[in-house]
């Protein structure tokens, strides 16, 4: 059974929270296993709206240290102590995030009911951050005024579902099976051969996401997320704002449109928009006469991650 693989936008905005619009936040659920991408202001309450289970978050990831993508953190931190959680929680963040918080919770002589680990990010090059057995995030260097990183979260190989009508042609040993799930052919001791094509399903491709918070235009992170099926990529400014855009290192929506198309990827999704633009359509014209698969991401929508965008 394919696990299901989708992200739900909790907040979009840029600097000021305005137009019904919330700071950075998002959840991406696969299968089971649901990670928090930056937690702004409001990030609990949003989760609360649109029903996430915010106590299956095992993993959250804030890309920097600009307020409008972590200060809702220390909230939802709390709020998991009042409800008595017990459960481990893996943070990765910049250095200084694990200063903040711990200085939050001495000062509020405040000892959690659950175990923090604490993982610091570094925006140098592509490192591993998670390896479950289904899929792996990563992060990769974004540039922009402080140390920033983006994260890609990319699906591993599962095991490959067998053909009920061929296993019921002949008997099939158990060492076959566990060979043929694995995609690989066996051959047993009188000889006999068992290839995986013929008694298993093809292994849908893999999908992949990726999200670009804060950044400048950077031509280079196209490297880090050649052919991913879904982009999240930050289009802050329209073209007319574009000195404001390079004075800020944010991009427009012509440059996170560029970034999909030298990156090869299947869909954008714009996010992080200034507070400027209370209509976001001009915006959204402006990145599709470069990479035409652009969509505007709209908080409490769940976007599936697929391999087969139309």
């Amino acid at each position: 059974m394919i696990p299901e693989f989708e992200v739900t936008i909790l907040g979009n905005t840029s600097s000021i929270p305005v137009h019904g619009r919330n700071h950075t936040a998002q959840v991406v659920r696969f299968g089971q296993e649901c990670l928090l991408l930056d937690c702004g202001e409001a990030t609990q309450i949003q989760m609360r709206k649109y029903k996430i289970k915010s106590s299956k978050i095992s993993h959250i990831f804030i890309s920097h240290l600009h307020g409008d993508h972590y200060l809702g953190l220390i909230g939802v931190l709390s709020s998991y102590h009042l409800s008595k959680r017990t459960q481990p929680l893996t943070i990765f963040g910049p250095q200084g995030l694990d200063e903040i918080i711990t200085t939050h919770f001495r000062w509020s002589n405040t000892r959690l009911s659950y175990p923090i680990e604490f993982v610091q990010t570094k925006a140098d090059s592509l490192n591993l951050l998670v390896d479950l057995p289904r899929f792996a995030v990563y992060s990769f260097p974004l540039l922009h005024r402080i140390p920033t990183t983006g994260f890609l979260i990319r699906e591993k190989k599962g095991l490959r579902s067998l053909i009920k009508e061929k296993l019921q042609e002949k008997k099939i040993p158990l060492e076959a099976i566990h060979e043929l799930r694995q995609g690989r052919d066996y051959r047993d001791s009188d000889g006999q051969d068992y290839r995986a094509e013929d008694y298993a399903y093809p292994q849908p491709p893999l999908r992949s996401y990726a999200f670009c918070s804060d950044t400048i235009f950077h031509p280079e992170i196209s490297g880090f997320i050649q052919g991913v099926d879904l982009l999240y990529h930050e289009s802050t400014f329209m073209e007319v704002d574009s000195k404001r855009a390079k004075d800020t290192f944010h991009c427009t929506a012509i440059q996170a449109a560029e970034i999909a198309r030298l990156s090869g990827v299947k869909r954008l999704l714009l996010g992080h928009f200034s507070s400027r633009y209370a209509d976001l359509n001009d915006m959204l014209t402006e990145a599709q006469t470069v990479f035409p698969h652009s969509v505007l991401s709209e908080e409490g929508s769940t976007y599936p991650i697929l391999s087969d965008y139309e």
